[in-house]
């Protein structure tokens, strides 16, 4: 505690900083930061943009790159996205901001920070173009990991052939999430066809009974195929659950013998 508090009287830490430090989470005028989460959990925290006001979103953003040297910002709008990057570019003039458009999320990397990187691959698999955005919200999630992400884009059961013409593809992944909408029949097919873990992802598509991605979660969870399976549009979850699972298989892969050690 001594070293923290020098340092912060040498100006060499913030206070954000030191607090994150001593108490494991940071405190702004918007809320509290969790900056030991992926310490201690092993999944970064993320900013939630729904229910936020600009400021506090960019408020929050800053504190995220001040005291972990990433922010993670997901669901953000128009308005969010342009109060954010001022912000960050007043405050972190050489941080690298990344807008993933279409997933409506945007990373922060500030100029010293190290990206994390594991030995395994998360497959994100859509079912139509229509599931393009909790699917890429989990594909950054993943990324953010440390995982190589491959994307299997518009397979869905309606033409069996395009899923059939990317199973090479599939097995190769060491964890596969997979996006459907409407009655979220994709995630069972891919989970009977290959032997790594499956993740459903189930799509806010579809109208009337069961709409809103009611069936389509009903459907994964009714899976007779063995899968998992997150709430409906949950991306980060799905990305944060095939991150730990990528996380897993890169260790044990750095633990093995290599082949020339092997008798």
């Amino acid at each position: 505690m001594r070293e923290i508090l020098e340092a912060v009287a040498a100006g060499e830490l913030s206070v954000a900083e030191a607090e994150s430090e001593l108490a494991g989470y940071a405190t702004s005028e918007a809320g509290r930061f969790d900056a030991a989460r992926e310490t201690r959990r092993g999944v970064p925290e993320a900013i939630l943009s729904d229910g936020k006001t600009p400021n506090e979103v960019a408020t929050l953003a800053t504190t995220a790159v001040e005291t972990t040297g990433r922010a993670i910002v997901t669901r953000t709008d128009a308005d969010q996205r342009r109060a954010l990057r001022d912000e960050l570019a007043e405050e972190f003039p050489d941080a690298e901001v990344t807008t993933h458009e279409r997933s409506n999320v945007v990373v922060a990397h500030a100029a010293d920070f190290e990206a994390p990187t594991v030995d395994a691959t998360v497959g994100v698999v859509t079912a139509g173009t229509s599931d393009a955005v909790p699917a890429g919200e989990a594909a950054v999630v993943a990324e953010e990991m440390g995982a190589s992400v491959k994307r299997v884009s518009d397979v869905g059961v309606a033409a069996l052939t395009r899923i059939v013409d990317q199973l090479d593809r599939l097995r190769e992944a060491d964890a596969l999430i997979v996006a459907a909408g409407r009655e979220g029949a994709l995630p069972t097919v891919v989970a009977g066809l290959v032997d790594s873990p499956v993740i459903g992802l189930p799509v806010s598509t579809g109208y009337g009974h069961g709409g809103e991605g009611e069936a389509a979660l009903s459907g994964m969870l009714q899976s007779c195929t063995v899968l998992s399976s997150v709430n409906v549009d949950a991306g980060f979850v799905a990305g944060a659950q095939a991150g730990l699972i990528a996380r897993t298989v890169g260790a044990r892969t750095a633990d093995s013998p290599s082949s020339s050690e092997t008798e």
